[in-house]
């Protein structure tokens, strides 16, 4: 079963090198986030994870919400999306005192359009780096590797931005 899960975690539609494909979603606070606005702005970080309040979810927003400074400091924007509704994002980011965008993927129609891998019948998670002029660079997915995705996703954006840590370390205690 676990072979089954990991092969199911690695089949992707977007191909590292394609331009990010645009959308548009409602973010916790209901403002519209139109993806091609951010292209050109730095690097971007888009993760997809199954659902607010779960157990792995919150340890996984809640690690990158540790790690947004540094993301902040590289200008990278970090972008949740899940299916949850506006409300539960805006319940969820209130909670967790979260200052980057859950988007709401209600219909599960970006997830779809960008084929986020399913673990058997539940809502994958995948995590796209995509460089400032919005061209897929790292595609990270793992069903149960919820904090690595902020850190992985760090690690790439300081590999697009030409950043060098003096111990290569992206460790944070708070996690």
């Amino acid at each position: 079963m676990l072979y089954l899960l990991h092969y199911i975690s690695t089949v992707f539609a977007l191909e590292i090198g394609e331009k990010a494909p645009d959308f548009v979603l409602f973010n916790q606070h209901g403002k519209a986030v139109n993806f091609s606005e951010q292209i050109g702005k730095g690097p971007v970080v888009v993760f997809f994870y199954p659902k607010d309040n779960s157990i792995v979810c919150t340890k996984e927003v809640i690690a990158f919400q540790a790690l947004e400074p540094q993301f902040h400091d590289l200008g990278a924007k970090i972008f949740g999306i899940s299916s949850d509704s506006v409300e539960s994002h805006a319940d969820f980011a209130k909670k967790h005192d979260l200052t980057y965008d859950l988007l709401a993927d209600v219909n599960s129609k970006i997830r779809k359009e960008w084929d986020v891998p399913k673990a058997l019948f539940l809502n994958g998670r995948s995590t796209y780096t995509f460089d400032e002029n919005g061209i897929l660079r790292n595609i990270f997915t793992g069903y149960f590797k919820g904090l690595e995705h902020a850190t992985n996703a760090l690690e790439q954006v300081k590999k697009l931005v030409g950043y060098e840590d003096e111990d290569h370390s992206t460790h944070d205690d708070s996690l």
